[in-house]
């Protein structure tokens, strides 16, 4: 849409002194005859802007310009605010609050008019998360490598990397960097690390995000089908959603999903006891009885004596 698009320009000249009308073209997306109209219209609408012809021309923002605050709605500001909210329950700090208080000056009504989407992204390990997160947001800042010991299935190692990005996906945080003992770009649970450090500065590479897709995250996936005790359907719904799931003439819930590890698979048909009965994959139905053996013969009361 355009009024989308002329306030995305607006928000770049806002960050940005000064810059090209091809540059706008090839970010939006659009023509640059379109560009030159909406910053046409942007004038109408009575944003000063300045274009310079030549070689180190552009478009700016005339110099002394303060962005009148009606261009944000109050809907916009309180989609705002609900961000800023949630960084806060992650930081530790009261940062994102005074940044919240600043952009309301004068306008509390927005600060406080909307308070009914609360945003937690902390975790029950907050105490231990939120130094992790302010260590590696600094590092990212000031283009310092990181120091860490990683735990993963594959075994403990010392890890030295250069940060780049810090992600919050499936409900949990992670570290994308440049991790010198691979000699590449990797994702890195934060929770796994421990005894972080910084190091010395490093000269930033050319970086993209990652396919966070689970199909390049994760190895290939089992695909499990178990009965389930009706009495567990809450899990199911809540882990899985209602559309894992049908109901069995018997009554019993025919489970279908995929797991992208086999521990994960035989502890979770484990963790209901006789609740559950895993189908397929049939190799795995091995594993689950071996698990459950292990257990019986370490709290049987034989092996107490």
């Amino acid at each position: 849409m355009k009024i989308d698009r002329m306030i995305g320009i607006l928000s770049i000249l806002l960050q940005q002194e000064k810059v090209t009308a091809p540059y706008l073209a090839e970010k939006f997306e659009v023509s640059r005859r379109t560009i030159n109209r909406d910053i046409e219209a942007l004038c109408m609408a009575g944003i000063p802007l300045v274009t310079e012809p030549g070689q180190n021309g552009g478009v700016s923002i005339m110099e002394g310009y303060k962005i009148d605050r009606a261009l944000f709605t109050a809907q916009d500001m309180q989609a705002i605010l609900a961000g800023l909210r949630s960084l806060d329950s992650v930081s530790g700090t009261k940062q994102y609050l005074q940044l919240m208080e600043k952009l309301s000056a004068g306008a509390s009504n927005l600060l406080s008019g909307d308070t009914h989407i609360l945003i937690d992204l902390s975790s029950w390990h907050k105490s231990a998360l939120s130094p992790k997160i302010e260590l590696l947001h600094n590092a990212i800042l000031a283009t310092k490598k990181v120091s860490f010991t990683y735990f993963s299935p594959k075994g403990e190692s010392e890890r030295t990397v250069e940060p780049y990005d810090l992600i919050f996906q499936w409900s949990g945080w992670y570290l994308w960097g440049w991790c010198e003992r691979r000699e590449a770009f990797r994702l890195f649970k934060l929770m796994r690390m421990t005894d972080l450090s910084l190091g010395e500065s490093f000269e930033q590479r050319k970086v993209s995000l990652p396919d966070l897709s689970p199909k390049q995250i994760f190895p290939p996936p089992f695909q499990v089908r178990a009965k389930i005790d009706p009495t567990y359907k809450w899990r199911l719904v809540e882990e899985f959603g209602p559309e894992s799931f049908e109901t069995l003439p018997d009554g019993m819930l025919l489970f279908c999903s995929d797991f992208y590890d086999r521990q994960s698979v035989v502890g979770w048909i484990a963790s209901f006891g006789s609740g559950a009965e895993l189908l397929e994959p049939v190799e795995l139905r091995r594993e689950v009885l071996c698990f459950a053996e292990g257990v019986y013969k370490k709290y049987s009361p034989s092996s107490e004596t």
